[in-house]
This record gives C-alpha cells, structure tokens and sequence, in this order.
C-alpha cells in the first residue's frame, strides 16, 4: 500500500483512525478556515510533490509558466527515482513559497491537490486508491465533521480521482523500468537520465493550453491524457 506519490509502508493504526473513505464520506477535518493558523505550510521540505494537474492550475492561476514558477516557487527533487516538482520551503522559518505575510495561502483558490487534500492521505491498492485521515498531523483542536468531496473542493472531482490513479499506476510503471536499469551499470545512468528528462518535459516543461480556444471549453484531462498516450509508447521501448 502506498500514500501519495511516494512508495512507503505505512501502518494505519499509528497515523490514522484506522478507517479508510471515499469522496462521499464524512470527515472530521473542518478546521473553521484554519483560523490563520498555517502550521501546515512550514517545514515540509520537499514532501509537498506536484502532479501535472497541479501545475497546469499553477500556470492558468498565475498565467505564468514552468520555468518562471521554478525561479522562485518550486524546485525538482528525485522521488522514487523520478525527477519530480515540489513546493519550494523559503526564508528562516521554511515557508511555503506561496505564503502570504498575513500567513496565508497567495494560491489557495488553485492550490495544489496535496494541500487540498491534507490531513488527509491515500491508500493505493489493487489499481484503485481510497483516503484516510491522519490524526497526528494538523493540531487544530475541536475539528468538525465535512464531506470528504467539500473538503476537496475539487471540480468534476470523478474525473480528477480517475486521471490521480492513472498518473500514479503510470509512475509504478516507470518506477519499475528504473529498478530494472540500475541493476546494469554499464547503461543505467545515462538511459536512466534520459528517461527522466523525457517525462520532466513531457508533463511538466511543455506549455499546457491555459487559455481557452473561441468556442473550446478548456481541458487539462484532454491534454494530459493525450500526452500519456504518447509517454506509454515511448517507456515501452525501455522495457
């Protein structure tokens, strides 16, 4: 069972209430708008991973691009193997790059899925995934009851869970390939890199259409899975 984008095993009696949810299910995460506290966005490190989704919300939000997002607001980091985006933590007390003075969140209303989903995690399991609830992470006391999918706030939420599984099983996929190559030291730095590079690209540095075509409803899924398409077809030819 893996949480997130990152492979780990995790023991659900030591970080959760034990139970597992689904987008219909009630929480108990409310936090009456976190009431200015920020804890959450301090000293993360490199843990808060970006998807492609998340950075196509980054662009369209800030009409900005990858490179000038990588200038000051996120960085890349291996993660399993796979270069990957995260928030980037700054100054003395380790802050979101996106933390406002007032202490809070500058993108919160197109802000990254991990941040929207804490304190909650995810399960992967048998190519499906299902949430829990960490109990030790977020200190706000007398949290209140809310369903799972308000908590989210995430738009067309099925297509978003769908296309979260697929890039994840995608990454596995990937993961595994990489595995394989280290074991042959004589090509697997340079294929390994390649590799890398490729995907970084393809998901991440390539411009996505963040504005809208006259008469075209503007679509990340069309795009991203247009673009895994093409990605499956070339990772096949490292196997």
């Amino acid at each position: 069972m893996y949480n997130q984008s990152m492979e780990r095993e995790i023991d659900l009696k030591q970080i959760s209430d034990g139970k597992l949810y689904s987008a219909n299910d009630m929480i108990k995460a409310g936090c009456g708008d976190c009431a200015g506290c920020s804890l959450c966005c301090h000293e993360m490190g490199n843990s808060i991973i970006l998807d492609p989704c998340d950075i196509f919300n980054l662009e369209k939000g800030l009409h900005t691009t990858f490179e000038k997002l990588m200038e000051s607001r996120i960085e890349l980091n291996v993660v399993d193997g796979i270069i990957q985006p995260n928030l980037k933590m700054q100054g003395s007390r380790e802050c979101c790059a996106f933390l406002n003075e007032e202490g809070r969140c500058a993108v919160h209303e197109f802000r990254p899925g991990f941040c929207r989903m804490f304190p909650l995690g995810r399960i992967y399991e048998d190519g499906d995934f299902r949430y829990f609830l960490q109990i030790h992470e977020c200190p706000y006391p007398n949290k209140t009851k809310v369903k799972l999918k308000k908590w989210l706030g995430i738009p067309e939420l099925g297509k978003y869970e769908a296309y979260v599984k697929k890039w994840h099983y995608f990454l596995k996929d990937v993961q595994e390939i990489i595995r394989e190559k280290g074991t042959d030291r004589d090509e697997s730095g340079e294929v390994i890199k390649k590799l890398n590079m490729y995907l970084l690209n393809q998901f991440y540095v390539k411009p996505y259409e963040t504005v809208p075509d006259k008469g075209k409803e503007l679509d990340f899924y069309g795009q991203f899975y247009e673009r895994l398409g093409q990605a499956e077809t070339i990772v096949k030819m490292y196997r």
